[in-house]
């Protein structure tokens, strides 16, 4: 599998894992778990790269940010978060550090100040642990921005935080009344 293969294989991964799984004709669980022989089946069918297990597993173990996760026996695959679709990828309650970070773009700036950071179509709001990540989720978006966020405040006045398997924090929402500072 070239690299070029094994982005577009992931970035189709993200898709139906995450999204769309009818777009290749799988089902995922009521905790997002799809079967890999189906989802293997869905991309070789859909016309898109050929891949086989092995190729999966090369996705999965090189993914930078970490998206998927096999059960134990790699019968199962998952997207880590970022889902839009109904699911629950059983994720605990976790106190979160004192502060965390938002990357978002400069042309979505006032209407984040004026009523918080929504989750919109996904589940989550995704929030960083460093500065770099969000940037870099900031410039993904345009001119980039980033947020600090008083999550210490957030989370003594009873809103719940999440640590995805990949290191995202996840919560609702953000109110803009602990939005900090933007840099």
């Amino acid at each position: 599998m070239t690299e070029r293969d094994k982005v577009t294989t992931s970035k189709f991964m993200s898709l139906v894992l995450r999204h769309r799984p009818h777009k290749i004709g799988i089902t995922l669980d009521a905790n997002g778990w799809a079967d890999v022989d189906a989802l293997i089946e869905g991309i070789n069918k859909a016309g898109r790269v050929p891949v086989t297990l092995d190729d999966i597993k090369h996705v999965v173990n090189t993914n930078d940010k970490q998206r998927f996760a096999f059960n134990e026996d790699y019968t199962k695959i998952r997207a880590n978060q970022g889902h839009t679709v109904s699911v629950d990828v059983e994720l605990e309650e976790t106190q979160p550090p004192i502060v965390l970070y938002h990357g978002t773009s400069a042309n979505s700036l006032q209407s984040i100040m004026d009523s918080g950071i929504i989750s919109k179509k996904r589940l989550y709001v995704h929030l960083s642990s460093d500065e770099e990540t969000a940037f870099k989720v900031g410039k993904r978006h345009g001119n980039p921005v980033v947020l600090t966020i008083d999550v210490a405040r957030m989370y003594d006045e009873g809103h719940k935080f999440y640590l995805s398997a990949n290191g995202v924090w996840l919560t609702k929402c953000v109110p803009a009344v602990y939005i900090m500072r933007q840099h």
